[in-house]
């Protein structure tokens, strides 16, 4: 899989041109060079790296973070790279404890709902 052009590229790693472009400006991805008779073509690492972009944000890390993350993959700080998964693994599990609270209160007024005939129905009346 070599010498792809950017459709090529975006549809290896699951993404549109437009995406691609983002990244390249974000300075996440390299644009390649160009050449007259050739034109823009990209490679395998290319499609690696953007697949390792895509992977990083699936678990929540930002677009500065992946940059971050990209720096550290070649001076191998692993003390760093581990903060950075421990700091993701908190607001993770912040964000589950907010989704658990909000499921159980959407799980007592669908019961209360179901439960109660008589006003006005308890899961429109909560959001008001």
């Amino acid at each position: 899989m070599s010498a792809l052009r950017i459709s090529d590229l975006a549809r290896a790693g699951g993404v549109g041109v437009e995406t691609v472009r983002f990244y390249q400006r974000k300075g996440l991805l390299d644009a390649p060079s160009s050449t007259a008779a050739a034109g823009r073509h990209y490679g395998n690492d290319d499609v690696k790296r953007l697949r390792y972009i895509r992977r990083a944000q699936a678990a929540g890390f930002t677009l500065v973070e992946i940059a971050e993350l990209i720096a550290l993959d070649h001076t191998d700080d692993r003390p760093r790279a581990r903060a950075m998964a421990q700091e993701r693994i908190a607001a993770l599990d912040v964000e589950i404890a907010r989704l658990e609270e909000a499921r159980r209160s959407l799980a007592k007024l669908a019961k209360d709902c179901a439960m109660d005939r008589a006003g006005p129905c308890p899961i429109l009346a909560a959001f008001d």
